[in-house]
């Protein structure tokens, strides 16, 4: 696809985060795919992998030759041949996973050294919409609103369905000057995993759930996470002269070898929330597959009866697949 259009458009990049480890899920992706992969390198829904439904959902919205994967090395023999072909400077490969925080960290550290102008929208691989053109319109709304205003981040919300206590929440407050939409706010409060009667009350207050899709300025991605996180920027930092070199890959073993594990949600965006605005999307048909039960309920609002169906779980907490019976 060819990107015509502003100068904006030039400076579009995009980051696919698919290095966890999709622990929670794993009872149900073991069942699919017989093995341990995580659940972005299997194919819960049809016959692509999660990852390359998100590859084709966002193909729209930046060119591939600038759109990044975040991996984890020992998931290698899931992703060798998703990546085949592909230039290594797209390919952000950790070591091992320490959580959201040093993923986004390492991937804006690597786009500032390729455009230091540039515009990122970060994308999990384990999503689901069931409008992806209205996602793609969404979106395309987003990277404006990050172009216009390059000192705040832009976080997709969503209109919530349920008191969800699993997700990120945020409380839009006033509009701001945006050219392409009159749905940008500023997020006035942000609640990373309420408990189930504040999750209520958002919802009844007109919150929004945080779907973790987010376009900023590689600047202000940076500037947050040095106010937020400045010891895990500063150990990056001083390996960064190893970057796209023969040493980066023990630098990094050495690096993720020391630093603990960092949740960004938690440990970035809850933490400056006025540093950040919400895009309201509705009509995007989202979920988060990171549960069984969201699987169970994305498949059946879909009408799919796959092969491998199952029960939740029994009352021990275990999956339980057709054929099987508790004890």
């Amino acid at each position: 696809m060819e990107f015509k259009g502003s100068d904006s458009r030039r400076h579009r990049w995009g980051v696919i985060l698919a290095g966890g480890d999709g622990k929670r899920l794993l009872p149900l992706t073991r069942r699919i795919a017989g093995n341990d992969r995580p659940k972005q390198f299997c194919a819960i829904i049809g016959n692509e992998t999660l990852l390359q439904q998100t590859q084709r959902r966002i193909s729209g919205l930046v060119p591939r030759q600038r759109t990044l994967l975040v991996l984890t090395r020992k998931h290698e023999i899931f992703y060798a041949d998703q990546i085949a072909g592909m230039p290594s400077s797209q390919s952000i490969i950790q070591p091992c996973n320490q959580g959201t925080a040093p993923a986004i960290l390492y991937s804006v550290m690597r786009l500032h050294e390729m455009d230091p102008d540039g515009i990122v929208a970060f994308f999990p691989s384990d999503h689901y919409f069931s409008d992806d053109e209205a996602f793609t319109g969404h979106l395309d709304s987003a990277y404006v609103a990050a172009a216009s205003r390059p000192e705040m981040i832009v976080l997709l919300g969503i209109t919530p369905e349920t008191p969800e206590v699993e997700y990120g929440w945020m409380e839009p407050g006033i509009p701001l000057e945006i050219p392409v939409s009159n749905s940008v706010c500023r997020v006035s409060c942000f609640w990373e995993k309420p408990n189930a009667k504040l999750a209520s009350d958002l919802k009844e207050r007109g919150c929004l759930w945080n779907s973790f899709v987010m376009v900023g300025s590689v600047r202000a991605f940076m500037k947050l996470m040095r106010r937020t996180l400045p010891r895990l920027v500063e150990a990056f930092e001083l390996i960064q002269p190893s970057f796209s070199t023969p040493s980066e890959i023990t630098a990094m073993c050495d690096l993720y070898a020391d630093i603990c594990a960092a949740n960004f949600s938690q440990e970035v965006l809850s933490v400056y929330p006025h540093d950040l605005a919400v895009l309201c999307g509705t009509g995007l048909g989202w979920s988060d597959l990171g549960e069984p039960s969201r699987v169970l309920s994305m498949l059946e609002r879909k009408g799919v009866q796959p092969e491998w169906r199952f029960k939740p779980l029994d009352g021990d907490g275990r999956l339980l697949v057709r054929g099987e019976e508790a004890g």
